[in-house]
C-alpha cells in the first residue's frame, strides 16, 4: 500500500478508506496524518505543500473528510491528543493508595529569606562572615478549581552539565497535575504540613510525583530549594552540611507565620503546623533526621572543621550540645527519609540516633552506593531505637529511589552518562518506584498525621515474594522488603 518516492516521502496508492473497519481507520489515520502529541494540528499538516504533492485532489479531500468523520466517532482523536502520561500518574500495576486523593490541587512559588547566617563558604581562619540565605519554596495545597478547568502546570527546571568546562546549563520543562495560582480549599479546615528537602545537588521540583500526589490527599507540601545546593547554584559541600537542617526548621517557622490570621498570605488558615512531617532524600534525609532530633557526632565536627579551616559552626547540631536540644521542635510528628546520607561516614553515633523519637519511615535500595545500605540506611534504622520505624527496601536498587524519572533532555546524545544516571535506576523502573513510594508514604503519613486506619498495609510479610502484599495487585509485589521495629519503651 505504501511506497517511497525519490525524496523519501510516502506516496499513498489505492487507499480504500471507506471500506476499512473503524479500528483500521484509526490506525491508518494515526500513521499517516498526525504525530499524536499535545499541540499537533492535523488540518495544517494536511495542507502543507509537501503533503499536497503526495495527494491527488480526491485523496486530499478524502483525508480531510476523515477528520470530520472522526469528530463524530466513539473513539475521539481529540481525546487521544489531550491525554498524556505525567510523572506520578498511576500505572496499571500501581498499589492501591498510589492513586490520587479527593482534592484538586494548586501550586505556588514563594521566596523566604533567612537573614544573618554564617557564610561558611567564605569563612577563613577565625573569621565567619554573615549573609542572608534566600530559599525558593514550591507549595502544593488542596485547592478550589472551577469546573472545566484542568489541573495542569508546566514546571521549569535547569541543570548544569556535570564536569563540563563550558559550564552549560540544560533548561527543560515538564508537566504536572496542579493549577498554578489556584484558590486554596478552606472549607475542610487546616491541613497537615509536609516539608520536603532535596539531595545534593537537587531541586524543589525533584519529587513532583510525590508532592502533587500527597497534596491531593489533604496535605500542604512545601519543597525547598536549598541555597548553594541546587542544580544551578551548588557550592561547597560544607554549606549543605551546615545549613540543611537549619533551612528546614526555618521554613517550618516561616510557614507558621504565614498561616496565621492577618498574614495576607494564601496560606492563612490553611496549614496545621502543629501536625508536621519532614521528607528528605539523600542530603535531605541527612537534614530531616537532624531536624527531628538525631544529633550529629563529633566525627562530623572534626570533618567539618578540616573542610572549613577550623570552623566549629556545626557543633550546635551535635548530640550533647545544649543549643541542639533547645532546637527540638514538637510540631514535627513524623519523618520519611529516602536513602539518607551520612552513616557510612560516622555522621551519627548510637547516642545521636537515640535522639530520633518520632515515627520514621526509611526507604532505600539494597545496593545503594552513595549512602550505603548495610552500614548506611539500614544501620540508621537499626540504631534509631527510640523511634517506631519501618525500612522499605528495593532489592538490587541503588541510590535513586526517590526522584522523578529522568527528563527526556537527559537522553540527548553527547551528554555525560551521569546526567541521566542522576535520576535513573539500573534494575528498577522509575515510574514503578514512584507509585510504590506514593502508596507507602500515603499509608505512613495517613496513620501518624491523619489517624487513618491503614495498619493492614504495613502488617506485611518482610519478604514481598512470599505472597502478595496487601494493597498490591496479584503477582506485583516482587523484589521488596519491609522491616519494622517498635520503639524501646522508655521508663
Amino acid at each position: 500500500m505504501e511506497t517511497q518516492n525519490p525524496s523519501g516521502l510516502l506516496a499513498f496508492q489505492d487507499i480504500k478508506y471507506k471500506e476499512m473497519p473503524h479500528s483500521d481507520k484509526v490506525d491508518w489515520f494515526k500513521l499517516r496524518i498526525g504525530k499524536f502529541n499535545s499541540g499537533t494540528q492535523l488540518v495544517p499538516d494536511l495542507c502543507n505543500s509537501a503533503f499536497k504533492t503526495l495527494f491527488s485532489v480526491n485523496q486530499f479531500f478524502l483525508a480531510l473528510s476523515a477528520i470530520i468523520l472522526f469528530a463524530g466517532t466513539n473513539v475521539s482523536l481529540a481525546q487521544d491528543i489531550e491525554w498524556q502520561y505525567i510523572n506520578g500518574d498511576a500505572l496499571p500495576d500501581a498499589p492501591e493508595l498510589a492513586l490520587r486523593g479527593e482534592f484538586k490541587i494548586g501550586v505556588r512559588t514563594i521566596t523566604v529569606v533567612n537573614k544573618g547566617q554564617i557564610d561558611i563558604l567564605k569563612t577563613k581562619v577565625g573569621i565567619e562572615p554573615i549573609y542572608d540565605r534566600t530559599l525558593k519554596l514550591e507549595i502544593w495545597y488542596p485547592a478550589s478549581v472551577p469546573d472545566g478547568v484542568k489541573e495542569l502546570v508546566t514546571y521549569e527546571e535547569e541543570r548544569a552539565v556535570p564536569n563540563d568546562p563550558k559550564h552549560q546549563l540544560i533548561k527543560y520543562n515538564f508537566p504536572g497535575r496542579a493549577l498554578r495560582g489556584a484558590m486554596p480549599e478552606t472549607k475542610d479546615g487546616a491541613f497537615p504540613l509536609l516539608i520536603v528537602s532535596h539531595g545534593y545537588p537537587g531541586s524543589r521540583l525533584l519529587m513532583t510525583y510525590l508532592t502533587e500526589n500527597l497534596a491531593s490527599k489533604g496535605y500542604v507540601i512545601v519543597a525547598i530549594d536549598h541555597m548553594e545546593s541546587t542544580y544551578n547554584d551548588a557550592g561547597g559541600f560544607q554549606s549543605t552540611l551546615l545549613n540543611r537542617s537549619r533551612d528546614i526548621l526555618f521554613v517550618l517557622n516561616q510557614i507558621s507565620e504565614l498561616s496565621k490570621p492577618g498574614s495576607n498570605s494564601f496560606l492563612t488558615g490553611l496549614v496545621d503546623v502543629n501536625n508536621t512531617a519532614l521528607i528528605g532524600y539523600s542530603m535531605g534525609g541527612y537534614g530531616v533526621l537532624n531536624a527531628a532530633g538525631a544529633g550529629y557526632s563529633q566525627q562530623l565536627v572534626t570533618m567539618f572543621s578540616a573542610m572549613t579551616g577550623g570552623s566549629k559552626a556545626i557543633e550546635v547540631l551535635t548530640t550533647n550540645n545544649p543549643a541542639f536540644k533547645a532546637l527540638y521542635d514538637y510540631r514535627i510528628k513524623a519523618v520519611v527519609a529516602f536513602a539518607p546520607w551520612g552513616m557510612e561516614r560516622n555522621i551519627w553515633d548510637s547516642e545521636g540516633l537515640k535522639g530520633l523519637k518520632v515515627p520514621a519511615f526509611f526507604i532505600a535500595g539494597s545496593q545503594d552506593d552513595i549512602s550505603g545500605y548495610e552500614k548506611g540506611t539500614k544501620a540508621i534504622f537499626n540504631g534509631a531505637v527510640n523511634a517506631d520505624r519501618y525500612l522499605l527496601t528495593y532489592v538490587n536498587a541503588r541510590h535513586n529511589v526517590a526522584p522523578n524519572p529522568p527528563p527526556k533532555e537527559s537522553l540527548k546524545p553527547g551528554l555525560p552518562f551521569n546526567f541521566y544516571y542522576h535520576y535513573a535506576e539500573p534494575a528498577w523502573d522509575q515510574h514503578r518506584i514512584n507509585n510504590i513510594n506514593q502508596h507507602f508514604v500515603t499509608v505512613f503519613l495517613g496513620i501518624h498525621l491523619k489517624k487513618k486506619d491503614y495498619g493492614q498495609y504495613l502488617g506485611l510479610n518482610e519478604n514481598s515474594n512470599i505472597n502478595t502484599w496487601t494493597g498490591f495487585k496479584p503477582r506485583t509485589s516482587m523484589g521488596l522488603e519491609l522491616l519494622h521495629s517498635a520503639a524501646i519503651k522508655l521508663n
